[in-house]
Parts: structure tokens; sequence; C-alpha cells
């Protein structure tokens, strides 16, 4: 299950949320172990405030300049060498993309805003990746999916927020490769979306008939998570 996946393979985590909330959830990641009181080095970051001219800033969050982390352990060391992302269709069949094979593909320069449930945002990100357009073209059907990560962590997001420009495989952040306590060497970036679901070290996702919860979403967390709507929880 994924709890024993996340003590095989422990994760930084981007944030903690602060206040009284359901479980603790972070931006993209998950605990090394359920029950185990989340502790870590703050490297960067929660030097938030609230700007409330800023029409771009969604209920209920702050403005950082910086990009949170909370270290909880190391994280995933994946190889470019062995590096994978794979979509798996309702027919069982898996289809998968090489370091040099998603290289290959048309990139995307992003400029996005995101916004992280434990309620930082930062406005004006600078990404780079490939369109997920072009991962999920040949797929076939599946109105769902469920996204997994190196080191156990899935989230579930509709087919429909993935295509039509909406989502990339991000693998550089601010003009440099993308760091590893940032989900390098790539990530999954769904800026309209809490951050979340942006799974850190993407690796694949499967496409589903039906909706079905993630790492978070089965422990309290919104199954779509709209931060217009501050869709946070249950």
């Amino acid at each position: 299950d994924v709890y024993k996946r996340q003590r095989r393979y422990p994760v930084a985590l981007e944030s903690v949320p602060h206040g009284r909330h359901p479980p603790r959830a972070t931006c993209g990641s998950a605990p090394t172990e359920r029950k185990k009181t989340i502790m870590g080095v703050i490297s960067r970051g929660f030097g938030a405030r609230r700007r409330e001219s800023d029409d771009r800033l969604p209920p209920g969050q702050y403005l950082t300049e910086d990009f949170p982390v909370l270290s909880a352990g190391p994280t995933p060391r994946v190889s470019l060498d062995t590096w994978e992302f794979a979509v798996v269709g309702l027919d069982g069949i898996r289809r998968t993309w090489s370091w040099d094979d998603l290289q290959a593909l048309p990139i995307d320069t992003i400029t996005t805003d995101i916004h992280c449930v434990t309620r930082w945002s930062k406005l004006g990100t600078r990404w780079r990746g490939v369109s997920l357009d072009h991962l999920l073209q040949d797929a076939g059907e599946g109105e769902f999916t469920r996204v997994f990560s190196y080191g156990g962590y899935t989230t579930n997001v509709p087919r429909a927020d993935l295509t039509g420009g909406k989502a990339w495989v991000a693998f550089e952040f601010d003009g440099q490769p993308l760091a590893a306590e940032h989900g390098g060497p790539a990530r999954l970036l769904v800026p309209h979306l809490y951050f979340w679901k942006s799974a850190k070290w993407v690796h694949g996702l499967d496409l589903l008939e039906n909706d079905e919860p993630g790492f978070w979403e089965q422990n309290g967390y919104n199954m779509y998570g709209d931060p217009w709507k501050e869709e946070r929880y249950w």
C-alpha cells in the first residue's frame, strides 16, 4: 500500500499547513509515515503576506516571493537514464516515454500563478515542460486519471483538466533544471488547481472510467481542489 511505499522511499514535503485542518497535506507529496509526527527543516519561504488588492490571489491565500519547502527526509533520486513517464490505458496497454523521448516532444514555456492548499500563493512562476496533450492524444478512452509518482504518491485529476493546454510534465523552473526538492527531475504542473494536484517526481498516470481518490483525497482533501472556490477539504 501507499504507506509501505512511503517508508521505502522517504519524500520531501513542500510545506505544512497551519490552523485546525483535517490531515496534514502538502503540495504534491505525502508524509513518510502515517502516524509519525511530521518534522523537518524549513529551507525557504513562509514569509507570506496578504495582498488584498491583487485579483490574482484566491480567497484565503497569502503571497510569497519564495518557493516554500519543508524537507522531511531524503527525496527520491531518479536517474535520467532510468526515468520514464507512463500512460496506462483502460485497455491495460502501457505507453512509456524515456527522458530523451520527452525532450524530443514540443516544449512549452509557461508563466503561471501557483496556489498551495496550505495557503501560500506564488505569482508569475516560470516553467518549461511538455503538455499532457501530446502524451494523452493516443491513449484511448477514460474520463479520469490517477497520477502516480516515484515514491508512491498518487492524486486524482479529471482528464479534462490535463488537456487543452492546462497541464504539463515540467522539468525546468525559473530557467534551471527542476530541483529534486521541488519534484525534479520532473513533476506534474496543473496550476489552475491547488498544488497538491501537481504531483512531485511524476512517474505516469492511469486512465480510469470513474474518479478515484488519491493519497490526500483519501485523507480528507477535496476530490477536485479549485483554489478560487476554496475546495480544500471534503
